[in-house]
């Protein structure tokens, strides 16, 4: 497996919908794709980036893709699980919805926002919420969230605020942090969105990790 690539990027290819980001890695140029979305994102060329990678092998072509953060790689490898899901739809979800929008949807079983992206129906909507979130709630009881409890927080809504966080790739001892230090603020009721909860513990965490 290749984890990440760390080099210059030397060209951007567009090929219909897809955007391949060219690096030159000791003198080896390797093509990945990436989500169209974080182009712009993007230092200039002849800068050097680092992008978490997921290698594709199949019997005729290998295809590498690429993406800013180890979340987003691991969201993707998440959504090609589901059964009907390719790369090219799983790119698709991640670049017309984003990470954190496009867990939140996974999470709270939201359908009409998985389908608005092209290509993705009810159906297949439904089917990537069931999955993702077993394997999400899976994942909150191996990372020790489950036995926790919040007490300003309604059980559905840290299962919820929980969740989405280590999905975006937060630890469990992270979440747990968070969600203490801003069970604090008086402004956060028990009840309110868990967006508002999602939002105020990112932004403690990008203080105080």
């Amino acid at each position: 497996m290749i984890g990440y690539l760390q080099g210059k990027i030397i060209e951007i290819q567009r090929s219909g919908s897809r955007v391949i980001l060219v690096l030159d890695v000791n003198s080896i140029g390797y093509e990945v794709q990436i989500i169209p979305r974080i182009v712009r994102e993007l230092p200039e060329f002849g800068e050097t980036i680092r992008v978490s990678t997921h290698l594709q092998i199949r019997e005729d072509q290998m295809a590498l893709y690429g993406f800013l953060s180890a979340a987003e790689r691991d969201l993707f490898r998440q959504l090609i699980s589901v059964s009907g899901i390719g790369t090219q739809l799983a790119i698709s979800l991640l670049d017309t919805l984003g990470l954190q929008n496009l867990v939140q949807a996974i999470v709270s079983g939201n359908t009409r926002i998985l389908s608005k992206t092209p290509g993705v129906g009810t159906k297949t909507a439904e089917r990537i919420s069931l999955e993702l979130k077993a394997k999400l709630v899976e994942w909150r009881r191996q990372a020790g969230l489950a036995k926790t409890s919040t007490a300003r927080l309604t059980p559905e809504i840290q299962e919820e605020v929980e969740m989405t966080l280590l999905a975006l790739g937060y630890t469990g001892s992270e979440v747990m942090q968070a969600l203490q230090a801003i069970s604090q603020n008086q402004q956060l009721t028990a009840t309110a969105p868990p967006e508002d909860w999602i939002r105020e513990a990112i932004s403690w965490l990008g203080e105080n990790v």
